[in-house]
């Protein structure tokens, strides 16, 4: 029977009223996934394909400068949640900080307006997850196999390859959410992060490639000065039996570790009889690493496409913002490193891809400098959700929506906090824009500064602190570096918490 037209006048303002259906949200977090190991980026020396990351790029927007603010594990994943830096939220390196749960983040805000939120796999903040209806994470690094981990605040072990285990309970999840609530979920993996352990099914899977080197495989670091110098991260140096693949890796059954020496003992066995040294074991190495690095990301890659088939399948894809990302770049070689830590582009720039169907325009890019602080208040905003205002970041959903919005930032700072800690890098501060970086390492026994011009250098390989034909661009960036310490009240000196240093005789 059909309404009356009065009727259909008096349901019209209720009909209105109804809130505009919120987007689902999944997040899909790496851990030192470098860009150049993404092909939708188009790294010159083609070194992998990812064939389901790349979905995204076809179906969404391809960040090209998507740069975090301090380049490391915990502190990435803390600005993630909160949308601050460092020094605003607390956590400041994977040493000694501890994320303080209480404080605002945006799962919480998403809860706070119906959404069902859930976060599984690599946490590493040291504190239990607050804001998540479901938690299902991996105690402090993680393993790669069969690893440990905790379910809602009980410890539960899981059998089977990290990556997969991961990818299977976020399926999980998804299959057993209440319909009737947008989600979030955070699916965030362990992989590839050191020592890079690839599944048994992905050893080989590069047919003993001899991998292009980078240019810089064999960086001296000349023109730069004793921070650089000084570092610990080298393939040369810092390369060991387990990164290596020398030894088996930790959870392992016997019957992995058979299939594992099926494919590594022959392999070690000729190493060894060969006994490499100078050049020749830097190159073995860096050929060993880039099979095992990519190895572990193949596996991702193949979770994000079982988790892109399962919304397809679903109906949910159409209304479900995904992103891609990682906690931070990664060198592949790049200067005869592995880890990352620093200022430098490898490290700085994390790899970031949002589809969100209806808003991004398929096979688009954006050159804008985002960051992982803008991924709190786009969310928030995508879910019509008021941003806080202590939030440091900003939304880039008008960049979503293929915009370019006059007051987009063209500088950006950053601040690495962990030393001395692992591999060496001391702290320093700097601004970021387009074609240049300042840099101010600030410790007594480093203080120095460096000016880098990535259009004559995008190597970074030289400074050109002190040349007179910069000394104008010197002062610019001076100036805009006071101006952004000043706007995001960066504490000076550093607050205690920052100090690594053990007293003497400790």
């Amino acid at each position: 029977m059909r309404m009356s037209f009065l009727a259909l006048l008096l349901a019209a303002p209720a009909f209105a009223a109804e809130p505009a259906k919120r987007p689902n949200i999944v997040f899909i977090f790496s851990d030192d996934h470098a860009y150049q190991a993404v092909s939708a980026y188009g790294h010159p020396l083609k070194l992998n394909a990812t064939p389901n990351i790349d979905r995204l790029a076809k179906g969404g927007v391809r960040f090209d400068r998507c740069l975090v603010p301090n380049s490391i594990c915990g502190p990435s994943r803390a600005s993630v949640l909160t949308g601050k830096y460092s020094h605003a939220n607390g956590f400041y390196d994977n040493t000694r900080s501890r994320f303080d749960g209480s404080q605002v983040t945006f799962p919480k805000l998403l809860q706070q307006v119906g959404y069902q939120t859930a976060v599984i796999g690599k946490w590493h903040l040291g504190s239990d997850p607050t804001g998540f209806n479901h938690w299902h994470i991996l105690p402090g690094q993680g393993g790669y196999y069969n690893p440990a981990m905790i379910k809602n605040g009980v410890p539960a072990r899981q059998t089977g390859y990290v990556t997969d285990v991961i990818t299977d309970l976020s399926l999980d999840w998804l299959k057993n959410r209440d319909v009737t609530k947008p989600f979030l979920l955070m699916c965030q993996h362990k992989a590839p992060h050191r020592e890079w352990a690839p599944a048994l099914r992905h050893l080989g899977h590069d047919k003993d490639r001899q991998y292009p080197e980078p240019e810089t495989l064999f960086d001296d670091y000349a023109g730069r000065g004793k921070a650089e110098k000084g570092q610990d991260m080298t393939l040369e140096k810092t390369f060991t039996d387990l990164d290596a693949k020398l030894t088996h890796p930790a959870g392992m059954t016997a019957a992995e570790k058979a299939e594992w020496d099926k494919y590594y003992g022959p392999r070690n066995a000729k190493f060894r009889a060969d006994n490499p040294t100078g050049k020749e074991l830097v190159r073995w190495r860096y050929n060993r690493y880039l099979h095992d690095y990519l190895g572990c990301v193949k596996a991702v890659d193949e979770g994000v496409g079982k988790v892109l088939d399962y919304l397809d399948q679903e109906g949910l894809a159409e209304n479900t913002i995904i992103v891609y990302a990682s906690d931070q770049g990664f060198y592949l070689g790049e200067h005869g490193w592995f880890d990352k830590r620093w200022i430098f582009e490898e490290s700085l720039r994390t790899p970031c891809l949002v589809r969100w169907p209806g808003v991004t325009k398929p096979g688009s890019a954006s050159g804008a400098i985002t960051s992982n602080i803008d991924f709190a208040p786009t969310l928030l905003e995508a879910a019509g959700v008021a941003v806080p205002a202590e939030v440091q970041g900003k939304s880039f959903v008008p960049l979503l929506k293929g915009e370019s919005p006059k007051d987009w930032r063209t500088s950006f700072y950053y601040h690495y906090y962990e030393h001395p800690g692992p591999h060496s890098v001391p702290k320093h501060y700097g601004v970021v824009t387009d074609r240049f970086k300042l840099v101010r390492f600030y410790e007594p026994e480093f203080d120095s500064t460096e000016l880098f011009d990535r259009k004559t250098d995008p190597q970074e390989l030289k400074s050109v602190h002190g040349d007179p034909k910069y000394a104008e661009t010197l002062l610019e960036l001076e100036a805009e570096l006071a101006r952004l310490r000043k706007q995001l009240k960066v504490p000076d000196p550093d607050p205690p918490e920052t100090n690594l240093r053990r007293p003497k005789g400790k």
